[in-house]
């Protein structure tokens, strides 16, 4: 759309640029910019409706086994396509809270966090092969990340460093992944 050109737009949108600033939020006791107040209460509706909803077992099931899900007589297409639809309107939101963070549109502004988006996402608790997982485990995660890529700016370690340590995280949180259910069978024969 945009020709792969950053945009800045002439009117800067007064209720967009302030979604990622502190200054504007209403709760003076525990000032988070209005954005994360927003993305936290998502966090939450989703997590509800993943949880209690049977949408939410349905994306379960769908993403444990696709083919026992469409046995078990769930609309597995017709899901899939209402899963994409909520993800797109989710990355829109993030997009817009990015263009709200740097004020303005830059299509190249995400390019290589897609590793760390993973690994956060695996740290909280989601399985690689699908069907586990949580959205407070991925918040979790999501935190636990940039606390790991803040601490190494504080520490003043070169870009590759920082890199080697997210790629370590990302093999122990897979390899625990892979592990743990072995160590659950193993477990289960004991007793």
């Amino acid at each position: 759309l945009a020709d792969n050109q950053t945009v800045n737009p002439e009117v800067p949108l007064e209720s967009v640029n302030s979604l990622m600033d502190k200054s504007h939020s209403p709760l003076t006791f525990f000032p988070l910019p209005d954005g994360v107040w927003l993305a936290l209460g998502l966090a939450v509706v989703m997590t509800v409706v993943l949880r209690s909803s049977v949408f939410g077992r349905y994306v379960f099931a769908i993403g444990s086994n696709e083919d026992t899900a469409r046995l078990c007589g769930i609309r597995v297409n017709a899901n899939k396509i209402a899963i994409y639809a909520l993800a797109g309107a989710f990355f829109g939101l993030a997009g817009v809270m990015q263009f709200s963070r740097l004020t303005q549109g830059d299509p190249s502004v995400a390019i290589g966090l897609e590793l760390q988006i993973i690994a956060a996402v695996v740290i909280g608790g989601a399985s690689l092969s699908g069907g586990a997982g949580s959205i407070p485990g991925s918040v979790i995660g999501a935190f636990m990340m940039a606390c790991l890529a803040n601490g190494s700016g504080i520490k003043d370690w070169p870009n590759y460093m920082q890199e080697i340590i997210i790629g370590v995280v990302i093999i122990l949180a897979v390899g625990m992944d892979k592990i743990e259910p072995m160590l659950q069978r193993i477990l289960r024969r004991g007793k």
